[in-house]
């Protein structure tokens, strides 16, 4: 059950980062990344990999977009 919401976490989270990828958008990472360890965490819990590693993968892509952006837009 953790996994299954830590997946639903983290696919909104990717949904969310679509968008923050438009150029003066990407202050927006900064609110994708909290919820996305979040699911990270409920995917820790669990005894499956999926949701911890869509979260991983949801993480880095805000973290590379923020370092481009210079941690602002």
């Amino acid at each position: 059950m953790l996994n299954i919401l830590s997946i639903f976490i983290g696919l909104i989270a990717l949904i969310l980062a679509i968008p923050a990828f438009i150029p003066l958008l990407g202050w927006a990472n900064w609110i994708i990344i909290p919820i996305a360890i979040v699911g990270l965490a409920l995917g820790a819990m669990s005894s499956s990999n999926a949701g911890r590693n869509l979260n991983i993968v949801v993480i880095a892509i805000g973290v590379v977009r923020l370092m481009l952006g210079g941690g602002l837009i």
